[in-house]
């Protein structure tokens, strides 16, 4: 028998579970709705999740970089960065760079990133990183800027040579386009050294870094092949890059800027994809075997200076592959031997005008040299050819009369490689033994092989660049030291 009381109780029940349900039903048809919306626009009212646009990064002390934000350069002197809470610019702290000596054992340099620990910044709103800085004596530092972050470099700016002085100075790097600037975590980065200072250490400071919208950065110019107007043939198959990406600003003041700033600022272009092709990050890819293209670049809308005439030469046949014992050969750039010592094959010396890319032909990479008048091959750690005889190098020509001259340099008392070969002048400190390269083939390889005698022969045990010169068009493989 059921009472009122009961009754009641079983109503309240059915009316909690029949709430329940109704809630329940309520809350999946609005998510069907939403699911079902997702094919229409989005309102203008709609707001995405952003970055942080906070622009500072050293004010008094590290602004949001996290706890783990400073990460030093290979063979940089780990312990270079500090806060000193005795110095500042109208402040009482900043950054202190402590830069070693030359020959310390820690590391001969000072180096680093500063990298966010954690999400990006949005930077789209500045025009400009600033910071003021001053140094124990009026020196130069190597390398300034940001977008570095050990990871795609994808954003990074450099400037060079910024000299210092012993009284606070605000600097200004501007940022080649802004838009791009979406997550920056790389902040700040700087390299310095003692080359201005025979080899002695020194202090600088830095303070008030931020990103900025000054609102005075003008005249953009961008450029690249470093403003040159190249022409240049290529074989299918063969990569190229791009490179010679600078951009020349007017901060405001009267005075001018050059940063070397990344492919990906620019927006590249081919005028005949049928010849070849060039990705965001400036790379050429050449895969028609005829015809003629033409490489430009525009950044933030505005055209860049210099362009490349790129032909087509169909495809290269590879060069012999050298049959010597891995044990007598010391190599320095070859697919068949193990290299002895990384190189720089782009040291860009004052004044000269040469392209050197390295290239792919029939699954072997190669050298390819254009508009060479003088360059170089400078070897990262010198080589002991104290038991070595000979310089192997196989070269392919495509112009009748093509010469070149080879001069091979040890690393002199000054323990660095002399590289002026403008004068022609003897080189004081280290051994200059010059070898021309002529006679050769048009449309072959030709295989060249330079005694190390004459004055070489004595100082064969460091040796430490060739220096390439004229041509001005040639390509070089399985260059190589070795003894019979």
């Amino acid at each position: 028998m059921y009472t009122s009381t009961s009754v009641n109780k079983k109503i309240d029940k059915m009316k909690n579970r029949n709430y329940k349900n109704i809630r329940f039903t309520m809350l999946v048809c609005l998510g069907v709705f939403l699911f079902t919306a997702c094919d229409r626009d989005f309102s203008d009212d709609v707001q995405f999740a952003t970055f942080s646009q906070n622009g500072e990064i050293f004010v008094e002390a590290p602004v949001g970089l996290g706890s783990d934000f400073y990460f030093p350069f290979l063979n940089a002197k780990a312990d270079a960065f500090s806060v000193d809470n005795d110095e500042g610019f109208e402040s009482n702290s900043s950054i202190r760079i402590d830069v070693p000596n030359a020959d310390d054992p820690a590391g001969g340099f000072a180096g680093a990133i500063f990298r966010i620990d954690g999400a990006g910044r949005n930077l789209t709103g500045f025009d400009a990183l600033t910071f003021y800085a001053k140094a124990s004596r009026g020196v130069s530092i190597g390398e300034f800027g940001f977008g570095q972050d050990f990871l795609e470099n994808r954003y990074q700016v450099t400037t060079f040579g910024l000299p210092l002085t012993t009284n606070w100075v605000k600097y200004v790097i501007p940022i080649p386009d802004p838009s791009k600037l979406i997550e920056e975590r790389g902040m700040f980065w700087f390299s310095a050294g003692s080359q201005t200072t025979g080899g002695a250490g020194y202090v600088f400071w830095l303070d008030e870094v931020r990103f900025e919208r000054l609102g005075t950065v003008a005249q953009p110019r961008p450029g690249i092949f470093f403003g040159q107007e190249l022409t240049e043939q290529a074989f299918t198959g063969s990569n190229l890059v791009v490179d010679g990406l600078l951009q020349d600003f007017n901060l405001g003041n009267g005075n001018n800027i050059t940063l070397a700033v990344a492919p990906s600022y620019y927006d590249f272009s081919s005028s005949d994809n049928s010849v070849a092709t060039v990705s965001e990050l400036g790379e050429i890819a050449v895969i028609g075997e005829s015809g003629t293209t033409t490489i430009t670049a525009q950044l933030a809308g505005v055209q860049a200076l210099g362009s490349l005439e790129l032909t087509s030469s169909g495809s290269l046949v590879a060069a012999p592959i050298p049959t010597r014992p891995v044990a007598n050969v010391k190599s320095i750039f070859s697919d068949t031997y193990p290299n002895e010592t990384e190189s720089n094959f782009t040291p860009n010396f004052g004044g000269s005008t040469t392209q050197t890319t390295i290239s792919s032909a029939g699954g072997n990479s190669v050298l390819t040299y254009a508009n060479n008048n003088f360059t170089g091959i400078v070897f990262e750690n010198p080589i002991d050819g104290t038991d070595l005889t000979f310089l192997h190098i196989d070269v392919y020509v495509q112009n009748t009369g093509t010469e070149i001259g080879v001069q091979i340099r040890d690393v002199g008392a000054n323990q660095e490689v002399d590289t002026d070969v403008n004068t022609g002048l003897p080189i004081v400190d280290d051994v200059d033994f010059r070898f021309d390269v002529n006679g050769l083939t048009v449309g072959e390889w030709t295989s060249i092989d330079i005694p190390l005698g004459g004055d070489l022969a004595s100082q064969k045990n460091n040796l430490g660049a060739l220096i390439l010169i004229g041509g001005p068009n040639f390509i070089f493989d399985n260059i190589y030291f070795y003894t019979e």
